[in-house]
């Protein structure tokens, strides 16, 4: 059996809400499509919460989050969910750590119970913790590997200064090779707490019923304090940052990071539709859109850099995020391009977009397919309860339902005016990776 059936409405509603004794929100929403349910458990806490020394920590804590608790021996984690024919998994980054589990509807208090378990009674054995490092550590010279992510952490942590976004969100080796196991069980305590905490359930089920399930089995957990948030304010950038890396391979890869608006703020519906006129329609769902090529053909880089011939690809990434983070455009140099020739290229395409805005045709276009991306990411259970918990965690209540009208309300001035105020020099960050 499908575990992701699909739920044929692109309206967004209001989940239905409850906050425990201890802290804990409960977000329910009902959809009676299929008998299954899915079960997110959120918490406010990423690679940006992580202290100088910690870098890391939360990636770490996400994975020995699955290795047994008080409750559930770690080789009885799986069975819990594979039983009911459902699946399990969970990630971090630089807002958020999120577990899912995706089941019939039968399962529900099975999963209730292990996200429980998980949040109150995990074990952190001395041994796990150390085979745990091994694989990260092995897991971080692995993306160092791939040239196009080891060109993205460079890029992102020169472009901040002072915010800890600037940190990846998998750590840096000397952080890990540090870090005890007694800093990583500190950790847990201070950030998986109700306090800090969502749940959010979505299916074949009654809220009512589903709130009480949530009650029984999440109730008794202290609530724990609501862990201290980022001051940090990143300082204007005064100057165009460039980065160039040699190292053995291939092909050439060229990022260019501009500072963007967070998810709450007025300017990030128009800054979505400028990056689906530039790079195409992505969608903002973590989870699931960025999975998929996106409908690329007539935006306005791929035709420039592409159809040009400077380029094998070109992507680009603006997401919801809790702070002012970047909207990044990444390009795969062409056999025979000069990599100069490409970054030359590209930053003189987002120079003209600046000064002279973009086509009505073309805003129009990226307003209608980005709606189109925003109503797939409602094909199925496990996605709307992913964006019901990302944007509570990320931005706060009613973002994302407001989201749709907003991106609606975008006009072509609009769309001049954030290209005018973000894409200029002095705010961007230039980063390529020459093979040598």
């Amino acid at each position: 059996m499908s575990t992701d059936a699909p739920v044929l409405a692109s309206a967004l509603p209001v989940p239905r809400e409850a906050v425990l004794g201890n802290g804990l929100k409960v977000l329910v929403q009902e959809a009676h499509t299929a008998p299954l349910v899915s079960v997110w458990c959120w918490y406010r806490v990423g690679s940006k919460d992580e202290a100088p020394g910690l870098t890391g920590a939360s990636h770490w804590v996400e994975h020995m989050n699955f290795k047994g608790t008080a409750g559930i021996p770690q080789a009885q984690f799986k069975e819990f969910i594979d039983r009911f024919g459902g699946f399990w998994n969970g990630y971090t980054w630089i807002d958020q750590t999120a577990y899912v589990e995706t089941a019939t509807k039968d399962a529900l208090d099975q999963m209730l119970y292990m996200e429980a378990e998980r949040m109150d009674r995990c074990l952190y054995d001395a041994e796990a913790c150390e085979a745990e490092r091994t694989v990260i550590v092995s897991e971080l010279q692995g993306g160092e590997n791939d040239p196009d992510q080891f060109l993205d952490i460079e890029v992102t942590a020169t472009a901040f200064k002072a915010h800890p976004y600037r940190h990846p969100t998998i750590g840096w080796l000397g952080d890990l090779r540090a870090m005890s196991r007694d800093d990583l069980h500190r950790y847990y305590r201070q950030y998986y707490v109700p306090a800090n905490a969502t749940l959010v359930i979505v299916g074949d089920v009654e809220a009512a019923a589903a709130i009480r399930q949530a009650e029984r089995r999440f109730g008794a957990i202290a609530p724990g304090s609501v862990p201290p948030r980022v001051r940090t304010t990143e300082p204007e950038q005064t100057g165009e940052r460039r980065l160039e890396i040699v190292r053995e391979g291939t092909t050439g890869y060229l990022q260019v990071a501009h500072h963007a608006p967070a998810a709450a703020e007025a300017d990030f519906a128009p800054m979505l539709v400028l990056d689906a006129a530039l790079t195409g329609a992505k969608g903002l769902n973590l989870w699931a859109s960025f999975r998929g090529a996106a409908p690329q053909r007539r935006a306005r880089l791929y035709r420039t850099l592409v159809d040009g011939g400077h380029a094998a690809a070109v992507s680009g990434a603006f997401v919801a995020t809790a702070n002012p983070f970047l909207f990044t455009v990444s390009a795969t140099a062409n056999d025979g391009t000069p990599l100069d020739r490409l970054r030359d290229t590209t930053l003189a395409e987002l120079d003209d977009v600046r000064a002279n805005g973009l086509p009505e045709a073309d805003v129009e276009r990226a307003r209608r397919q980005l709606h189109a991306r925003l109503v797939l990411e409602n094909d199925s259970i496990t996605n709307i309860a992913h964006q019901i918990g990302f944007f509570e965690t990320v931005a706060g209540p009613g973002v994302l339902q407001a989201l749709p009208g907003r991106i609606a309300a975008v006009t072509h001035g609009d769309v001049a005016r954030v290209a005018a105020r973000y894409l200029v020099s002095s705010n961007r960050t230039v980063g390529w990776l020459r093979p040598a």
